[in-house]
């Protein structure tokens, strides 16, 4: 019985054993791996290096081991800028791509109003403009444009006041008036019977009419 114990104990220090064993040796396998791999990576970092070298060479860049050490000391110093950044960076496509249903919603109604501009004429008439503008430059000289800059004023109230009420009124009579008129059996008038027309009220009207009109002009 206790052969057997003694025995039961020896196996399981022998498994253990085995296990430690296993243990070690994968441990041994994961250095030699890490050693492979430094070996290589120092190999192809030389290569690396010695091509950098010759390609600076090349170009006539000479480098400075001292500035290269400041460079590096203000990218440690300056990490936490880099992490600002980044941070913007996120937040600028985070609220891209939080946008871009309202872009598109917002480019489908521009599309959609140009379609509706264009079915009414609106691109036609432009175009119309441009010769119109086309005319203009090429019917007035440099010295119209200054003269009208300068008497834009005056222009402008004067239009104002033709399209006072009263004046559009008047106007508008003036024109019935003549579009009634017959221009084709326009009586002929003698010095007596043109006289005579002087004296009636109409024309007596008329005429305080004009001599008021004119008075207030030379005024």
């Amino acid at each position: 019985m206790v052969e057997k114990d003694v025995q039961t104990q020896i196996n399981e220090i022998n498994n253990k054993l085995d296990l430690l064993l296993g243990y070690v040796n994968e441990q041994r396998l994961k250095s030699q791996a890490v050693e492979d791999l430094i070996s290589d990576v120092s190999i192809i970092g030389k290569d690396i290096f010695d091509d950098a070298v010759v390609t600076l060479e090349q170009q006539q860049v000479s480098i400075n081991p001292e500035e290269i050490k400041l460079l590096f000391i203000k990218l440690l110093k300056n990490v936490d800028n880099f992490h600002k950044v980044m941070g913007l960076f996120e937040s600028a496509s985070d609220f891209v791509k939080d946008a871009e249903p309202i872009f598109n919603e917002v480019m489908i109604d521009a599309v959609k109003t140009l379609h509706k501009l264009e079915q009414k004429g609106y691109f036609e008439f432009i175009g119309e403009l441009s010769n119109v503008l086309d005319n203009v430059v090429t019917h007035f000289s440099k010295d119209d444009i200054n003269s009208l800059a300068n008497n834009v004023v005056v222009i402008l109230e004067t239009i104002k006041n033709l399209t006072q009420p009263e004046m559009m009124k008047a106007l508008d009579n003036g024109l019935a008036v003549y579009k009634n008129i017959d221009m084709e059996n326009i009586p002929s008038m003698s010095v007596w019977k043109l006289l005579r027309e002087l004296n009636s009220p109409e024309m007596k009207k008329g005429l305080g009419f004009m001599v008021t009109f004119l008075k207030n002009v030379s005024k």
